[in-house]
């Protein structure tokens, strides 16, 4: 015998697919739509509905735009530097950068990184149209700014591999320790990276 309305249940169950929502969270944000007013579910169903409806993807950086852009503005903007590109994973990467106000070359974004446990290989990336772009734009230097993972190391060596004789310079964003992180507390890699990585006073 079923305990709770069809309806309620496919609400559960499609919520639960969210990444990082377990069955308690996804039951706790069903009965929040169910107990509001019927105009919040409908305002997220709506939303919803025009997800992909209403993002493109940038021709030349990959990134997501409005519906109708071919290029994104931060690629078109005459203030931001083409020959310096940041490559990476994906566009909230580019959202994360943008935040710091600290960058004013351009991006690329791969859609993800060399993953072959999850059947990700460098040709499902936009690694080709980024050798091209190089070409292209004539780009002094890419930023590897993908993540500290074996998986982003992976992808950074192998798009270093894949610029061949290009006369372009190739660097990685620092990797070391977070402020207000005590010692102790810090992970063998992340300390490694820090005295590497470290700058002169």
């Amino acid at each position: 015998m079923q305990v709770l309305p069809k309806a309620l249940v496919e609400v559960i169950e499609a919520l639960g697919d969210l990444p990082g929502v377990g069955p308690r969270t996804a039951e706790r944000y069903a009965y929040y739509l169910l107990k509001a007013e019927p105009s919040v579910a409908e305002r997220i169903a709506q939303k919803l509905s025009s997800l992909h409806s209403g993002i493109e993807r940038c021709q030349k950086t990959f990134a997501l735009v409005e519906k109708g852009q071919t290029l994104s503005p931060l690629y078109t903007d005459p203030s931001r530097d083409k020959k310096i590109v940041a490559v990476v994973a994906e566009s909230f990467d580019v959202a994360a950068i943008e935040k710091t106000g600290h960058f004013r070359g351009t991006y690329h974004v791969l859609g993800g990184l060399v993953s072959p446990i999850d059947g990700i290989g460098p040709e499902q990336l936009h690694i080709t149209e980024l050798v091209k772009r190089v070409r292209e734009d004539k780009v002094k230097e890419i930023i590897l700014a993908t993540n500290a993972s074996v998986e982003g190391e992976s992808t950074a060596l192998y798009i270093q591999q894949q610029m061949g004789h290009q006369k372009v310079k190739i660097t990685r964003l620092a990797r070391g320790l977070s402020v207000g992180v005590d010692l102790e507390y810090a992970d063998q890699i992340t300390l490694g990276r820090a005295l590497e990585g470290r700058t002169l006073l």
